[in-house]
């Protein structure tokens, strides 16, 4: 009897091991993508936002203002907005299927018609996994006192 009890929660655990490890596995690609596109913002590295980036995305700046994946490709490779640099800190991933909602927090230093401003954010992205690939379909922030 207590070979059995041993075999059966070893098999348990065997069935759990493949979800715990692709759970694991799609937060550690997730968070990767986050780091990457904080990056290309910065670098204005089009291919890599085109590849991080969902045709239909909404990108919502803490000041309201809306965008598409164009639009903001565009403005960033204008140079009319740079950001000069982006930290992110306290980031959470929460997976739900094909979709990943990531919640963090952010520092940045951008330029803008010229003017220097650095300011805090609370954001929320999400990712959803489309043709074997996640991409981020959608962005909102709020600034936040230091």
């Amino acid at each position: 009897m207590k070979q059995i009890m041993s075999l059966a929660i070893s098999l348990v655990c065997l069935a759990l091991l493949p979800k715990a490890q692709i759970k694991g596995d799609n937060e550690s690609q997730i968070r990767e993508l986050e780091r990457q596109r904080f990056q290309a913002m910065q670098k204005v590295d089009v291919a890599a936002l085109n590849r991080i980036l969902s045709d239909d995305l909404i990108y919502t700046h803490a000041n309201g203002f809306e965008q598409t994946k164009a639009e903001l490709i565009r403005v960033l490779g204008s140079g009319d907005y740079k950001y000069e640099s982006i930290s992110a800190s306290d980031i959470r991933v929460r997976l739900y299927g094909e979709t990943a909602v990531v919640s963090g927090r952010a520092t940045m230093k951008i330029r803008r018609a010229g003017e220097e401003q650095t300011f805090q954010l609370c954001y929320l992205d999400v990712y959803v996994k489309q043709d074997g690939r996640w991409q981020m379909v959608a962005w909102q922030s709020s600034r936040v006192e230091p």
